[in-house]
């Protein structure tokens, strides 16, 4: 399928690979690079890094056409990049991709994504990762703000490479307009009301999970809320290696008999 004068980048998402945020962005960067879309049959967001240890994985190829092929996995994001770079033909990617996710990952979130799930398996295959979300939940989210900096820091990222053990997070305001781009970390935050207890008819309690996020550092301008609440483009450079270094001297004494 590929031109060798191109290019791979291999897309996976956690909306399913019929939402309208991977569409976008396999139409945003077909100039660029001969694309493999590998994603889930149905929404998994929530999955995280999960992947399918105990169920049967099955991979349909959905559509075939000159630079794109794209695939899906009745598995987890996860699943589907693990698939993908296995058993589809000529899948050796010069980049991984998760999304466009269809709402952010900012802060806290970062560890409950799918679609960053899909950026942290590809980095830890050493294969620049990169994911990009949308402040927007709708299935008819408008990406089209996106698409130049889609395209400028995908075609970045394919021409310099990323450091060892380092994706990155890219969340987008809803905003037409961005008022410029901002590399920021993650900020500290916390879910809360986050189960919601329902009775049924029948006479069995059963739950929702629901919740409300509280940003718990709003005045902090190095922070990715911080640039998205102000109509900046939030770019997180994020670790693989999740080490505390700075406490590992503070706990010496736990080496001791």
């Amino acid at each position: 399928m590929t031109d060798n004068r191109k290019p791979l980048i291999l897309i996976s998402n956690d909306d399913g690979y019929q939402a309208r945020g991977i569409n976008c962005l396999v139409d945003m960067l077909l100039p660029l690079a001969d694309i493999i879309v590998c994603a889930p049959e149905g929404p998994r967001s929530g999955f995280s890094c999960a992947f399918s240890a105990t169920t049967p994985l099955l991979l349909t190829l959905r559509e075939r056409r000159p630079g794109v092929e794209i695939w899906s996995c009745n598995g987890t994001p996860v699943d589907c990049v693990k698939m993908a770079l296995s058993q589809i033909p000529g899948c050796k990617p010069d980049m991984v991709i998760g999304g466009i996710n269809h709402g952010d990952n900012a802060s806290v979130n970062t560890h409950y994504s799918g679609t960053m799930g899909v950026t942290l398996e590809g980095c830890m295959k050493y294969i620049p990762s990169v994911a990009f979300s949308l402040c927007d939940h709708s299935d008819d989210a408008d990406f089209e703000p996106l698409r130049p900096y889609v395209v400028r820091f995908a075609s970045h990222v394919l021409s310099n490479g990323l450091p060892r053990g380092v994706c990155l997070n890219i969340n987008f305001p809803l905003l037409k307009e961005f008022r410029g781009v901002k590399v920021c970390r993650m900020a500290y935050g916390t879910w809360g009301n986050e189960v919601r207890k329902c009775h049924h008819p029948r006479g069995y309690d059963y739950y929702w999970m629901v919740g409300s996020y509280q940003n718990d550092e709003p005045e902090n301008d190095d922070t990715d809320n911080w640039a998205l609440t102000h109509g900046y483009v939030a770019i997180t450079p994020t670790h693989i290696d999740v080490t505390a270094y700075e406490a590992m001297e503070g706990l010496k004494y736990m080496e001791q008999a």
